[in-house]
């Protein structure tokens, strides 16, 4: 059978938002609150925490230990020779990214995706293309050989910073598949940040908490949805960004690899 696994990337060094996977809410880290939503998959896959060399990220791996997941430490700007690493490491054979700066992740959203990626012949499954989805609920799945074929072959710094753009940038080399949004909401759910990035952001995360985390533990995305219905001036606390903002900067920025 092959080992199905989740490599939450994380790190305290956030150009935007230092320290924000520890950022507290509701009593916990933002980290930790990641990863209970994370355990309510249906499938349970095992979930590492692939933090950096850095030891400023050292409380990551505290992090880790308390929770009872397993870690590794890799390379700080080479994310997806960190992910490499880890996935070989622990013997993965499909991987599941997802980002530490998305603690709404649905479960159900997320077994979604696993689901598609499952009955169908792909060699990476997202269902962030196009985005339908709220941002912040993304989560990318591919087998080892994809990964370790982007690992020998993507040489731009963007494309060894962003894990998986190698990937999403080469259809003719790759076959990608999408899970798009099919739920009863007609409005465009991919206008919706979610996501950690600034501390606008942050405080979205903190009220949506507030609200929703004493009532249930696990909620989900219709429930945060109707919350905002409830009370539009959520939607306002951090509106004002775009999506994908940072790794748009880093194409500015490439350059090759040596």
């Amino acid at each position: 059978m092959k080992k199905i696994a989740i490599i939450i990337q994380a790190r305290k060094g956030s150009t935007r938002l230092p320290n924000k996977v520890l950022a507290e809410v509701e009593g916990h880290s933002m980290l930790w609150h990641l990863v209970q939503r994370l355990r309510h998959s249906k499938f349970a896959p095992e979930i590492i925490i692939a933090t950096t060399t850095s030891e400023r990220d050292n409380p990551i791996l505290d992090i880790a230990a308390e929770l009872g997941v397993k870690s590794y430490v890799g390379s700080e700007d080479d994310v997806l020779d960190r992910y490499y690493q880890t996935a070989l490491n622990f013997k993965i054979d499909i991987i599941i990214r997802i980002t530490a700066d998305c603690p709404l992740i649905d479960p159900e959203v997320f077994d979604k995706v696993l689901i598609f990626y499952l009955e169908n012949d792909y060699d990476y499954v997202s269902n962030t293309r196009p985005p339908t989805f709220p941002d912040g609920l993304d989560v990318e799945i591919y087998s080892f050989k994809t990964l370790e074929q982007a690992w020998k072959d993507a040489k731009l710094a963007s494309e060894r910073e962003h894990v998986t753009y190698y990937i999403r940038n080469n259809n003719k080399i790759f076959k990608l598949g999408n899970v798009n949004y099919d739920g009863d909401y007609t409005e465009d759910l991919s206008k919706l940040r979610w996501t950690v990035d600034e501390k606008e952001d942050l405080e979205f995360v903190k009220a949506v908490f507030k609200n929703l985390y004493k009532k249930k533990k696990i909620f989900l995305m219709n429930d945060i949805i109707e919350l905002m219905k409830e009370k539009p001036e959520l939607m306002r606390i951090n509106n004002q960004y775009e999506r994908n903002e940072g790794f748009l900067k880093s194409l500015k920025e490439d350059r090759i690899i040596k």
